[in-house]
């Protein structure tokens, strides 16, 4: 390995978790990926987490929604954590 990418060039075909902006987090197999980070992920598990303040006691409710994708597009902008499958040594 030499380049930061190389971590991600060899998940191909696998399970990866990414974080994005926005309290998004995508679990999915890497198909593909460019220069920018953006990827094409496959059999998408995807977790969006929200906040919302319960007006009559003050209290933080957090809520979170999943929903599974076929295939989705992930611009790399919006990227902030790729880490690859957990690999157990032999």
């Amino acid at each position: 390995m030499e380049e930061p990418l190389d971590l991600i060039r060899l998940s191909i075909d696998e399970r990866v978790y990414v974080k994005c902006r926005g309290d998004r987090e995508l679990k999915g197999k890497l198909h593909a990926y460019d220069q920018h980070l953006n990827m094409v992920l496959g059999d998408v598990e995807e977790t969006v987490t929200s906040t919302e303040v319960d007006p009559e006691t003050d209290e933080e409710i957090v809520k979170k929604h999943t929903r599974k994708v076929g295939m989705l597009f992930v611009r790399g902008d919006i990227i902030v954590l790729v880490s690859p499958p957990l690999r157990t040594g032999g």
